[in-house]
């Protein structure tokens, strides 16, 4: 029986990984940053034993060495790094500023570091070793024909070059890194236009999971399990 890690578990794909992995009978820990919004979640907390959740506001250094201490010495063996932000949805050219660009960044590109640097010695005890991180294709520089959104997509290309550098950081160590593009799904994010569903990217995004292996470490996929370019 595994152990999985999911942040941002309480609505959209985070609480879809939760459902999926707890269907296959792991253990998981799932993360929320507010009861309010996160209903579902611990509710099904109390159903079942083999579901942890904890509170993780990722923008708040507090909250993320509180966390890290709440794990103790629980061994991880898939961590998927969910929590994250779109940000202003006007953000084109001539309307983006340091504050509305800097939070983003903070949640969706720095957070995943300090947070993989925190627990660390959890992937360590595991022999599993698995480091997933939801990032977008919209972060892909070669795959931007569309420009705008500049800051959701450069939030996500810095996540993407900081998990490419981890990925080969810990080869040595045995992690297995990945980078996974869920698709466009209709979720709270995602919009109700979205082409798939939560169960069709999460099941896609769960099958890559399953067969990552060290030659394929620091690629960036599609919940498909084909590669996006940089």
């Amino acid at each position: 029986m595994a152990t999985i890690l999911v942040t941002g578990a309480n609505r959209g794909i985070g609480l879809e990984f939760v459902k999926h992995y707890l269907d296959r009978g792991e253990q998981v820990i799932g993360t929320y940053r507010d009861i309010v919004s996160s209903d579902k979640l611990i509710q099904m907390g109390e159903v079942y034993d083999s579901l942890k959740t904890l509170t993780l506001d990722v923008s708040s250094d507090e909250s993320l060495k509180y966390f890290s201490d709440q794990l103790g010495d629980i061994p991880i063996d898939i961590f998927i790094n969910n929590a994250g932000v779109y940000g202003p949805r006007n953000s084109t050219f001539n309307n983006v500023d340091e504050k509305n660009w800097i939070p983003v960044l903070r949640i969706n590109a720095i957070a995943p570091l300090i947070l993989t640097q925190l627990i660390i010695e959890n992937l360590r005890r595991s022999s599993v070793k698995k480091l997933i991180y939801i990032t977008s294709k919209m972060g892909s520089i070669d795959d931007n024909k569309g420009g705008g959104s500049y800051v959701y997509r450069s939030s996500k290309t810095t996540l993407n070059a900081v998990v490419k550098n981890i990925s080969i950081d810990l080869a040595r160590e045995g992690m297995l890194v990945a980078l996974l593009h869920p698709g466009w799904v209709r979720t709270d994010m995602g919009g109700p236009n979205g082409l798939i569903d939560t169960n069709t990217s999460v099941s896609g995004m769960i099958k890559v999971i399953d067969g990552l292996e060290q030659s394929l470490s620091g690629s960036f996929f599609n919940y498909d399990g084909t590669e996006i370019p940089w």
